[in-house]
């Protein structure tokens, strides 16, 4: 069953949440290097949880993590670890923040050699999720085949957001970068 079809089986209170996400944001491009941060922070924090936990704390993410802004995460200290560990408005997992942290550090090495993570993302771009999948284990960390998967799912790197008969599917197509058609 696809994400698509389940909304509707969902609860008005459930619907509203998910349908924000599935009509505006899931399967659609991002062009910018802090919101595919975001977005990949979000799918690690997502892991052994619901989605619906993770964007009912959307906004308490981003306020903790200072809008996602790659080059202040990077810069992050013990004392900023410690402040996220406290902070019951995230996921309060050691292993998650620190790797958000590093995570972080690793698209500031990746901007500087492909000029964003964007580029980074097409320059291997297309690619079959096996090879997705070990790329990212490779370059990033807690990153396993679900939470890469629904990562390239999400910014339309790989197919499946949307299923052809769901209205929005045509929206993501038309949204699509050029690079994204090969």
């Amino acid at each position: 069953m696809s994400y698509c079809s389940v909304i509707p089986l969902m609860s008005e209170e459930k619907q509203a949440l998910h349908k924000a996400y599935h009509d505006l944001q899931y399967g659609f491009p991002i062009h910018d290097d802090n919101e595919l941060f975001c977005r990949l922070i979000l799918e690690i924090n997502q892991a052994g949880l619901s989605w619906e936990t993770i964007l009912k704390k959307q906004e308490t993410f981003r306020k903790a993590y200072d809008n996602f802004n790659i080059k202040k995460v990077a810069a992050y200290t013990e004392k900023d670890r410690e402040r996220l560990l406290a902070d019951a408005g995230i996921i309060r997992n050691k292993l998650k923040i620190n790797a958000a942290i590093e995570n972080a550090k690793t698209i500031l090495t990746l901007q500087k050699e492909y000029g964003s993570f964007e580029k980074w993302l097409a320059s291997h771009h297309p690619s079959s999720k096996a090879e997705w999948i070990k790329l990212f284990k490779k370059t990033f960390r807690f990153t396993g085949g679900e939470i890469v998967n629904e990562f390239l799912m999400s910014i339309g790197m790989l197919p499946g957001a949307h299923t052809a008969d769901c209205p929005i599917h045509k929206k993501v197509l038309r949204a699509r970068p050029l690079w994204a058609a090969k």
